[in-house]
């Protein structure tokens, strides 16, 4: 699925988190990948994480899946909306609904959530702290955006939701299938579905913040530290005032605790792991059985196209001499020679045709098979 003639330069340089875009058209040839019932049974399945929003006159319900086959069944006429998370894992067509966006960096990608809405449903007047390219697949939906937010904006009292107080909108479209909008990150945007039938598909992008990643890699760095090292002052001489924290101990402590900190390669392998970690880790994607290197090597030198798991993340870091260091759901491997081309050729596409000749070279066998054992990579069975 390729987008219509958009100038993906000047999307970035005019709009990317700067200013929303209407596209009209965007998938002149669209067809719906998904069908309401489908969406549904995800919805009433463990492991799927799913919610359903209600409105009534003055308020909003919110509910958590996994929902019971009859909930729909019970909801009568009143305004709701059923949202699925990460449908792009389970639905290989709405996977294939990344694709045309691969021109943002393959880490910076969150999933595709899909929502259902009864006429006039919704989730209230809200934002976003990341972009979001919403892409109308079934229905039509009436989207108003108004200002940009931040963490004074005001808020509705609720315990779980995140409404806007005052909502005030500057521009408003009716999204037909086929259309899509781009919001940047903490623009005000409202949807209400125009009409039964409403499918809107989610595509949006991670944005981690200062706060998450400075102690996460903080926690990484005092796992990898030595438990004995510490302060010493073997050059120490007497001071004035005993109660006086000189600016030599300030310094030499201030080195301590920031020269990991500061350290570029043990923060580049250790976000290429934090950003490479699975949506969903407790989910199980391995085979029953283990690969063998010679059934690799055979559809290797066959020809046979390999597949990523839609639920994987994968990632490389460039490095010296033509190596790579790999990073998939947030295990490093490092690769040297054509293991580091074929590493990169695995995170450039969903669908991966390597060279036959990778079936004579034992580290590219390990790695394909290492990968398929952990439920990241498939031979493509169709192929």
């Amino acid at each position: 699925m390729q987008l219509n003639d958009i100038d993906i330069d000047s999307f970035l340089r005019d709009y990317w988190q700067k200013k929303p875009l209407l596209i009209r058209n965007a998938f002149p040839d669209w067809e719906n990948p998904l069908e309401p019932d489908e969406l549904a049974g995800l919805a009433c399945e463990a492991g799927v994480e799913s919610r359903l929003i209600e409105r009534t006159r003055d308020s909003w319900a919110l509910d958590h899946g996994p929902f019971e086959e009859d909930r729909f069944g019970t909801l009568g006429e009143r305004p709701w909306t059923l949202l699925v998370q990460a449908v792009d894992h389970h639905v290989p067509d709405v996977a294939a609904l990344i694709e045309p966006f691969r021109f943002v960096p393959n880490w910076r990608i969150d999933d595709v959530m899909v929502s259902y809405a009864a006429d006039e449903g919704g989730v209230g007047p809200h934002f976003d702290q990341y972009d979001v390219f919403l892409v109308q697949g079934l229905g039509r939906r009436r989207w108003r955006i108004g200002a940009v937010c931040d963490v004074s904006t005001a808020l509705l009292p609720h315990d779980d939701l995140r409404l806007l107080a005052d909502f005030a909108p500057t521009e408003e479209w009716v999204l037909e299938p086929g259309d899509i909008l781009y919001v940047p990150p903490g623009w005000a945007h409202d949807g209400i579905a125009v009409g039964d039938d409403c499918m809107t598909y989610s595509i949006g992008f991670r944005a981690p913040s200062t706060e998450e990643m400075l102690a996460d890699y903080c926690d990484h760095i005092v796992e990898t530290m030595d438990v004995d090292q510490r302060y010493a002052d073997p050059d120490l001489q007497r001071q004035e005032n005993p109660g006086e924290i000189s600016a030599a101990a300030l310094a030499r402590l201030h080195a301590m605790v920031t020269e990991k900190l500061l350290d570029r390669e043990t923060f580049g392998r250790w976000f290429g792991s934090y950003v490479s970690t699975r949506k969903y880790p407790e989910t199980d994607w391995e085979p029953d059985e283990a690969t063998e290197g010679e059934d690799v090597a055979a559809s290797l030198a066959a020809g046979v196209a390999l597949c990523r798991n839609p639920a994987s993340r994968f990632s490389f870091i460039r490095g010296r001499d033509e190596t790579v260091t790999l990073f998939v759901d947030g295990d490093c491997i490092d690769c040297a020679d054509d293991v580091a081309r074929l590493a990169e050729q695995i995170c450039a596409a969903d669908l991966i045709l390597p060279d036959p000749a990778m079936a004579k070279s034992p580290a590219a066998v390990r790695l394909i098979a290492t990968l398929i054992d952990r439920g990241c990579l498939a031979f493509d069975e169709d192929d």
